[in-house]
This record gives structure tokens, sequence and C-alpha cells, in this order.
């Protein structure tokens, strides 16, 4: 098996750091090199395990310093990019657009700045259905495509549209390799306890409200963390140059429906649950056709949502001080404390 060494931005923060471990457990003759910065959705203690690993790497950098990434381009001269680094929440971007278009603009140009500089072969940047927009919830039939214009409705999905649109502007204008991927909404281990799945997991488990946005039938398509890691691994290593990749999990659910099968597997009462006044432009409906990952590489999504909710929730009540640490907000000087003098 060849050797090749991997950088992983934001690797410390729910995808990247489950893509860190697929890649390491897949490929133990791979040097896999995490960059993060350690922002509110960076959790270093997420990677213990991989900080055993005489083949990984971890490196305190923000993306969006050009100086930081070039050193670590020289010392590293990396094969594989694999850009996860952005900030992701939407009501977050909603508060404070600017972050949003630094990181998840700027962060990149540099990024592929140094792939040019340091002849890398591949640069790929992960992104989302969001940039699509909302389909209605009357058509069914609908679904984003490769090829589904882009229509962003927050600052958080434009963002990450125009992170695209300079990914494929590097790849026409300086024959920068290439590739992305739009991905449906990610659940399973590590994912920040904001997010709805895990928020309302630990939210029952201390008998909390079950906030819910508006009448709850928001639709999403849900994709099983580790189905996405091994269809970005195949991108990355036989997608075509150029090209865009939808990743979805053909597992659409409205949010109350994932809301009331996670108190019943709970044995909690659904009187927990809270109507809370809607997001600002929220999208109605996402649902992605990944018929070409399908065809051009043979990926399909090998978890079905009723398994993988199950082992979501599982992990959750198995991995109790991951979570506790981060609601305490210690998390934010773990890095300090284990890793600070390395």
């Amino acid at each position: 098996m060849d050797k090749k060494t991997i950088i992983v931005t934001g690797g410390a923060g729910f995808i990247g750091s489950n893509f860190v471990y697929h890649m390491l457990g897949k490929y133990p003759n791979y040097r896999i090199v995490c960059v993060d910065c350690l922002t509110y959705a960076g959790n270093l203690s997420t990677l213990k395990k991989a900080l055993e690993n005489p083949n990984f790497r971890f490196a305190k950098i923000d993306i969006r310093d050009a100086e930081a990434i070039d050193k670590l381009f020289a010392e590293e001269h990396p094969d594989i990019v694999v850009n996860f680094a952005a900030e992701s929440h939407v009501d977050r971007s909603i508060r404070d657009p600017k972050i949003f278009l630094e990181t998840n603009i700027m962060g990149p140009e540099v990024l592929m700045e140094a792939c040019k500089k340091y002849n890398v072969s591949r640069y790929h940047q992960v992104s989302t259905d969001e940039v699509y927009g909302d389909l209605p919830l009357d058509r069914p039939d609908l679904f984003f495509t490769e090829t589904t214009n882009l229509h962003a409705s927050s600052p958080y999905s434009a963002s990450k549209a125009s992170a695209d649109l300079v990914t494929l502007a590097y790849h026409r204008t300086y024959g920068l390799p290439v590739t992305i991927s739009r991905c449906s909404n990610n659940y399973g281990p590590y994912h920040f306890p904001e997010k709805l799945i895990p928020l309302m997991i630990i939210n029952a488990l201390h008998d909390k409200p079950l906030p819910v946005y508006g009448d709850g039938l928001n639709v999403r398509d849900w994709l099983y963390v580790e189905d996405h890691c091994k269809a970005i691994d195949l991108i990355i290593h036989n997608g075509k140059v150029g090209e865009v990749y939808n990743v979805g999990g053909h597992n659409e659910m409205a949010n109350i429906d994932i809301v009331k099968l996670i108190l019943k597997e709970l044995g909690k009462p659904e009187s927990l649950i809270t109507f809370v006044e809607d997001r600002k432009g929220h999208d109605r409906r996402y649902a992605i056709d990944p018929t070409k990952i399908h065809n051009e590489l043979g990926w399909l999504p090998e978890t079905k949502f009723a398994d993988g909710i199950v082992k979501t929730i599982k992990w959750y009540l198995e991995n109790e001080d991951w979570w506790q640490e981060i609601i305490s907000g210690d998390y934010q000087n773990y890095y300090e404390k284990m890793y600070g003098d390395k």
C-alpha cells in the first residue's frame, strides 16, 4: 500500500474526527496530520485515541493563518488535503455572519494557495447540501443533484457556496486538482451537543424541555457519519478531478419525528417537547440524490436511520464524560492541559 500524508483540517470537530479515525484504521501506512484551531466546536479530547498513534500529528492552526499553513506544508509535504474546517451552525451565522465569511471563504483560499505551491495531488472541499437552498414539502419527488442551482438561505450556506465556487475556480484557473462533496445532515459519535440529535438526547436524559423550531415539520436527509467518511475516502482516491459529488443518506425525516423517536428509545414522555419560535429563513426540506457517486464510485449509504439512531443514542449513553466536559466548558482547556507542552 502506498504511503501518503493527508492533512485533515477541522479534524477535532464532529465529522473531521470521525474521518481521522476512519483513515487511521483503514490505512496503517498513511500519515494523518490534523489541523484545528480548537474553536467552540473543536475538541481535542475527541482525538485522545488518535494522539496515541505514531502516524498521527495534531497542529493547532487557524486555516486563515497563511504563514502557519505554509510552514506546516513545508514540513509535511502532504499528498492530499481534506478541508472540514468551517464555522458550521446556521443559528450562529445569523447572529454573527462575519466570522463565517472569513473562515469559510478565506480559509479555503489559504489552503489552496499552499496546495498550489507544494504541488498537492488532491484538495478536497467538504461542503453541504444547504448550498442548494431548500425544497417544498409537497414535492417529495424533487431532489438536489450536482447540477441544481446554488440558492443559499443563510450566511452559513452562502459562505459554503462561495467556498465551492472558489474551489472550482482554482481548478479552472490554476489547474489545481480539486474535488467537492456536498453532504446531507450527519449524525453519530462526537456530534457537538448543540446540534439537533445530541441536544435532544442529552436534554431528554436530564428531563429538560426539548426545543423544536416552528411546527417541527422541517425535513432533513440524515446520513450516518461513518458512511460519509467512507464516501470522502472514495472521492479523494478515485473521484474525478474538478467534480462535485452529492453524498446523501436517503433517510428523510421530519425533525419532530426524530425527537419523538429519541424520546421513545429513552423511555421519556412526549410532554418534554416544547415548540419555540422558528429560525429566520428556516429551510423546509433538504433531499440529496446520490446517484452520481453511486454510479461512478460504487458508494451507497450502509446505515439505515432506525439502526443509526439507536447506535448514536447508545454512544451518548456510554460516553457521558465526553459531552459532560463540553457542557461544562472544561473541554476548551483540554489543549493546554493535555497537549500544551508537545
